[in-house]
């Protein structure tokens, strides 16, 4: 197992695959694309490109353009490597402008490939950003908000419409084949669970219709996450019945490997240091806003902000308004 940052899976018919407090930064980073921003130096175990990517691999493998030709099944690999390679780094967007994410990405691009592959994957690239920005347009539409079939389903369509002002067919099916074969198969399941004209046995039988006709690659997808599933409510379990940390690892290691057992151990770690923090913070918080009952608005949120800058970063701090 080798934990990224990124995961397999669709857009997301519910949301176009935007989380929106972070991907807003799309639509408010006016940064010049063509200026040299501070940027972090090429990624390495002991200089992530920003923090939160600290013992984690870029996806993508590059090696799969080398030798190959720009069509064909190569190609079309190579298509959807390049993409997580994008998203990868793509998702440091709140932690780094996106001038300066593009700028490392063109860097990684021409260090790992030869010229005429750097070429066009740089040219994806900028193609793949101004997708980006537009699809952040797209999310914003009014007529295309709900979670009937309906909204999914024009969802899909306007994204899909969107893409191809981008993209050729070969780039289409390179990069995005698996997601449309992802949301296609959510949108079959969607549309079965809200029908109400079946019956709930109905239901079931056209689920496991739907489960048969799954793209094989799509299946691999799914029982990944299934196992991943399952192997952290075994941890729950374990834990629930006085089991140690190190039983946990031992469990985790069998069923992955001791590199990625470790790793979860870690962010098992970072996880618990969080909530504490969060925990502290809170407190302190409370006490803080009974103390200031009779201050202005101004000077509550002074305070709050400096009780923030005491606990967290800056990078941190976007995340606590899910906690208050």
């Amino acid at each position: 197992m080798r934990l990224n940052r990124t995961t397999g899976g669709g857009l997301g018919l519910l949301g176009l695959a935007l989380v929106v407090g972070a991907w807003m930064v799309w639509s408010q980073d006016d940064s010049p694309q063509g200026s040299p921003p501070a940027v972090a130096g090429p990624a390495s175990r002991s200089a992530p490109f920003v923090r939160s990517m600290q013992d984690t691999l870029p996806d993508g493998d590059l090696q799969t353009m080398q030798g190959g030709s720009s069509t064909g099944a190569t190609g079309a690999l190579a298509y959807g490597e390049l993409k997580r390679l994008f998203d990868y780094y793509l998702s440091a967007v709140g932690e780094q402008s996106i001038a300066a994410i593009t700028q490392h990405i063109q860097s990684e691009l021409e260090r790992r490939l030869p010229a005429p592959q750097a070429a066009k994957a740089q040219r994806l690239l900028a193609l793949y950003i101004a997708f980006k920005r537009e699809l952040v347009r797209l999310e914003s539409q009014p007529q295309l908000a709900g979670n009937g079939v309906q909204a999914a389903r024009a969802r899909l369509l306007a994204m899909q419409d969107l893409r191809s002002r981008f993209f050729n067919e070969e780039e289409t099916q390179g990069m995005f084949g698996f997601d449309d074969a992802y949301d296609m198969d959510a949108i079959a399941r969607l549309e079965i669970s809200q029908n109400p004209a079946l019956s709930a046995m109905q239901k079931q039988q056209q689920l496991a219709a739907v489960d048969a006709a799954m793209p094989a690659n799509l299946r691999r997808e799914r029982e990944a996450s299934t196992v991943v599933v399952r192997v952290e409510q075994q941890a729950q379990d374990l834990r629930a019945k006085g089991a140690s940390e190190d039983d946990v690892y031992r469990m985790r290691a069998k069923e992955f490997d001791p590199q990625a057992a470790a790793r979860l151990a870690d962010v098992d770690r970072e996880e618990a240091a969080w909530k504490a923090r969060i925990a502290r913070y809170q407190d302190e918080r409370n006490k803080l806003l009974k103390a200031q009952a009779n201050a202005t608005e101004s000077e509550r949120q002074t305070v709050l902000a400096q009780l923030q800058q005491t606990y967290f970063t800056e990078a941190e701090r976007p995340r606590l308004a899910a906690y208050e």
